[in-house]
């Protein structure tokens, strides 16, 4: 499935569900063993935001007592308001700090608590694998990283502004209805009529942005993902340098960075031109919505109805009122970034659900001593079938070789012992004794030498005098200096060093089990043959299953077993 294709169907599947997928995936750390911390803060950033609502409820209030001393050029009562002033400004800061403080707190806390239950969950089940074999979703490190973040610092950022406007919305139509008088239009009196203008000027105005800015939700989306692309193309190239060094393959890299940036360079386009159109309205309904007030209570105060103080408290009612309905308007391009966010997050987890619940066509459990196919059948995604009804066992403390023509299922075989091959049918029972995979591409994570080698156990597990044996047993005697460096040694190392640190991971874990997918293509014969040797000597009794090609390694696998037009066959190995 492709991206655009996996993008459509989410929408598909999320349209109408939407707000109860976003429900569902926000009230679980609410209810976590974080519940009391969470529980507190929330209650303390909300009450922060209502008591910002109360400072505005309280200039409002001053703004009437200083037009109104203005316009008596009552010095007096001047000067003691601007002190007042300056009471209620230091309240507000103070707020204000622990407010913004506060919310970053339970924001991280969110953060970190959302993370973990993403990694583990995209850990779990092989979904890392899974996903990435079937191309159900696009850059999960950037859904776990950077939507994770968005997610919930926009989410505790929309939620207390939509609180802190209704609380707001509330206080100052009561204050607005109590200032603004009535009106009478065509014989009707209008009681309130302040209240009923800003009402209907921001449906209007919200009305009108939704229709202008829609556009923004799915150009968000499609941003995030472009963006994505082009740092994972970019990595791409700083993982593969020396290929495409020797290669010189720079021209077709920069065309292919350019077409990434240029999906980049397009979207940004389209995004700025509907945000072009929003701007113009919005920023224009605001600058209106400055004046507006004073023109319609105009008459009233002209008329003698009401004094200067009055028409500045209720512009500033006016003004917050307003501003309350038109959160909206206001929020929108929040909104739309939000909802691209949850779209992403939502697919990427739908995606993690699909293979988790998705019945394995292939029985492969662990039970007894040895290792059993039976009508086994594996099958590529086009539908063509690798191996068809395959039988075949290895009794514990057999080496067997399987060989075959390339393509030929050698390596799916392997997969599908290691539970990452979906498409097939049939059963696999793995020995439950302790086993270990060799790819024929090693993994080395970044760090000390001693983890690398301690992997997928911490480092430090053995003693200190096997990580120096098991390096010279494999021919890497110039790397126990090294031990404890921290380092990329998957970029230090030559592919031959790879593998024969692998092997020496091997040797160190001591496995009853061994499955080596051609875990020795970049040694040379000599080295083969001696960590072959090494592995048989120092780990007694080890069953070996192998994948490779060279004639050398039959002499180290008495049993040899050939893929053939799809079937395992058994044959003799002549040392």
């Amino acid at each position: 499935m492709n991206q655009n294709a996996e993008y459509s169907a989410v929408n598909d599947a999320v349209r109408g569900q939407f707000f109860r997928k976003v429900w569902a995936m926000t009230t679980p750390y609410w209810r976590s063993e974080e519940k009391g911390k969470a529980w507190t803060l929330l209650i303390a950033v909300i009450a922060l935001s209502l008591f910002s609502v109360a400072i505005s409820v309280w200039v409002n209030s001053w703004y009437k007592d200083f037009y109104n001393a203005l316009q008596k050029k009552d010095e007096a009562a001047f000067w003691q308001l601007i002190l007042y002033f300056c009471g209620i400004a230091a309240v507000a800061i103070l707020g204000a700090v622990y407010r913004l403080y506060l919310t970053q707190m339970l924001t991280i806390r969110w953060r970190a608590w959302l993370t973990e239950q993403h990694f583990a969950r995209w850990l779990g089940h092989k979904n890392y694998y899974q996903l990435e074999q079937g191309g159900y979703t696009d850059n999960p490190d950037q859904r776990i990283s950077e939507d994770l973040n968005s997610f919930t610092s926009n989410t505790l950022g929309l939620g207390l502004g939509l609180i802190r406007n209704v609380v707001s919305l509330v206080s100052f139509s009561i204050i607005l209805w109590g200032v603004s008088g009535s009106i009478e239009v065509f014989g009707f009196t209008i009681p309130g009529y302040m209240f009923w203008c800003a009402l209907v000027y921001a449906a209007v105005g919200s009305w009108l942005t939704h229709l202008i800015g829609r556009r923004l939700i799915g150009l968000n989306n499609n941003q995030q993902r472009f963006e994505a692309d082009l740092r994972f193309s970019m990595v791409r190239v700083r993982e593969n340098a020396e290929s495409i060094a020797l290669y010189n393959g720079e021209p077709n890299e920069n065309r292919r960075l350019s077409g990434r940036f240029g999906l980049v360079w397009h979207n940004f386009w389209d995004i700025m031109k509907v945000s072009k159109r929003l701007t113009f309205f919005t920023s224009g309904y605001g600058q209106i919505a400055i004046i507006f007030p004073f023109m319609v209570a105009a008459p009233r105060y002209f008329a003698g109805k009401i004094e200067l103080g009055e028409l500045m408290q209720i512009n500033s009612a006016f003004g917050n009122v307003q501003e309350n309905f038109s959160w909206f308007i206001s929020a929108y391009q929040d909104l739309a970034a939000w909802r691209a966010t949850c779209d992403r997050l939502l697919s990427f987890r739908q995606a993690m659900t699909d293979n988790e619940e998705r019945a394995p066509a292939i029985d492969v459990q662990n039970s007894g001593a040895a290792l059993k196919v039976h009508n086994l059948g594996l099958d590529l995604a086009d539908g063509r079938h690798l191996l068809t009804n395959a039988d075949m066992t290895v009794e514990e403390g057999e080496r067997v070789m399987l060989s075959g023509r390339s393509g030929s299922g050698k390596s799916t075989l392997l997969r599908a012992m290691g539970h990452l091959w979906p498409a097939g049918h049939g059963s696999i029972r793995l020995p439950t004794a302790r086993y270990l995979f060799l790819p024929q591409k090693p993994y080395l994570p970044i760090g000390t030498l001693r983890e690398a080698l301690s992997y997928p156990q911490a480092g430090g597990t053995y003693p200190h005098e096997r990580y120096v044996h098991v390096l010279e047993t494999c021919r890497l005697p110039h790397l126990v200096a090294r031990l404890d460096e921290a380092n990329h040694w998957q970029r230090m190392l030559s592919p031959g060093e790879q593998q024969r640190l692998a092997f020496a991971r091997a040797l160190l874990y001591a496995p009853q089990w061994l499955y080596m997918d051609e875990a020795t293509s970049a040694m040379d014969e000599e080295d083969e043959a001696s960590l072959y040797q090494a592995l048989i000597d120092e780990i007694p009794g080890l069953s070996i299953v192998s994948v490779g090609h060279r004639s050398s390694l039959k002499r180290f696998h008495p049993r040899h077993v050939r893929i053939e037009n799809g079937h395992l066959v058994d044959q003799t190995v002549i040392a």
